[in-house]
């Protein structure tokens, strides 16, 4: 496993990240995994050398947190992985259990951190753009989180992207993936995992090297579309 920075950090993660949305309660989604058959996941991607897991505050309402978050810390070190969790989504009825407004994002912080098992965050990211609150609210409030040492990178986890499209010899999502990460301004993509092929393809998928031809076949028909949960 070739490790990568982290953005501009000095942090080393691998070069996918699994994402969890698809473990904690499928009370919430009828294809979310319990907690008893979302660990061997984690433990897979350990397994294999993958060090960068991606959850958040929304995902099972908290519980993808609390799940995610526990099997780490069963399997591993806390030093030996690079945990992110996103915050915007709403977690309750009221006005202010939503966005990313100081208020929301110091009561969010805490409670992810009350359910992750853990006193920090290697990746605290806003999961959407908040429209109602003026961004220099939100860049406080983050600073202040990173500062009180919850977290010790931000980020953002969606904006708009290009959409994927089909191609030649191996799986779609391998060369979705390969064209991702061949891309300079991304670090890891972030891949979910419901059955163990769906790891292993991903894991594959490290080793494909586009050529500059098949990434401008591959880019040549592409459209922006807006991204689905945006205003």
């Amino acid at each position: 496993m070739q490790y990568k920075r982290l953005g501009s950090t000095g942090t080393k993660v691998s070069p996918l990240c699994l994402g969890t949305m698809t473990y904690g309660t499928p009370e919430w989604r009828e294809w979310v995994l319990d907690e008893q058959a979302s660990r061997p996941f984690i433990k897979q991607a350990l397994d294999a050398g993958i060090n960068f897991f991606d959850t958040a505050d929304m995902y099972s309402r908290g519980e993808s947190e609390r799940v995610v978050g526990k099997a780490l810390t069963d399997y591993a070190q806390r030093d030996d992985f690079v945990l992110a969790t996103k915050v915007f989504m709403p977690m309750g009825n009221g006005p202010n259990d939503r966005g990313l407004s100081r208020k929301h994002i110091m009561s969010a912080i805490d409670g992810s951190l009350e359910r992750l098992g853990t006193d920090h965050v290697d990746l605290y990211q806003i999961h959407r753009w908040d429209y109602d609150t003026p961004i220099e609210e939100t860049m406080e409030a983050l600073h202040d989180v990173v500062k009180a040492g919850k977290a010790r990178h931000i980020g953002a986890s969606s904006m708009y992207a290009w959409q994927f499209a089909k191609a030649r010899d191996v799986p779609v999502a391998q060369v979705a993936l390969a064209w991702v990460a061949s891309n300079p301004m991304i670090t890891a993509p972030i891949v979910g995992a419901s059955k163990s092929h769906h790891l292993e393809q991903a894991i594959q998928a490290i080793d494909i090297e586009l050529s500059a031809d098949e990434k401008e076949a591959l880019e040549a028909p592409y459209v922006p579309h807006p991204i689905a949960g945006h205003n």
